[in-house]
């Protein structure tokens, strides 16, 4: 545990979050900011910075992806969603802790803003 990772913190249970899915390895809570009606964060429990760094850890990249689509079954968004990973300063990255946003619930629009 990175113990100044306020995600590190959360798994921890240092830090309240609304949990919605938790594996041995993930977990999953709702964003205190959403973007969308549904707007869930799914992290590794080990803590990694960014996508790279998971991605180094394929087991885990796995258990990423799989409790993403645990999210989105269990939050009944069949008629589609978004799986979003920033990765750095210039994609929008705040807690450097990898993390997929699960995004749905209404349609999404356009990928990029002003494109």
């Amino acid at each position: 545990m990175e113990t100044s990772c306020l995600f590190c913190r959360i798994v921890a249970g240092e830090i309240p979050a609304t949990v919605v899915h938790r594996t041995e390895t993930t977990l999953a809570f709702r964003d205190i900011d959403p973007k969308a009606p549904t707007h869930v964060l799914v992290i590794p429990v080990a803590h990694h910075a960014d996508v790279i760094a998971l991605a180094a850890d394929p087991g885990a990249a796995a258990d990423v992806l799989a409790a993403a689509a645990a999210v989105a079954e269990q939050e009944g968004l069949g008629d589609g969603f978004r799986v979003i990973f920033n990765t750095g300063p210039h994609s929008g990255q705040e807690v450097f802790h990898v993390h997929a946003h699960v995004l749905g619930g209404a349609p999404l629009g356009p990928m990029l803003a002003g494109r």
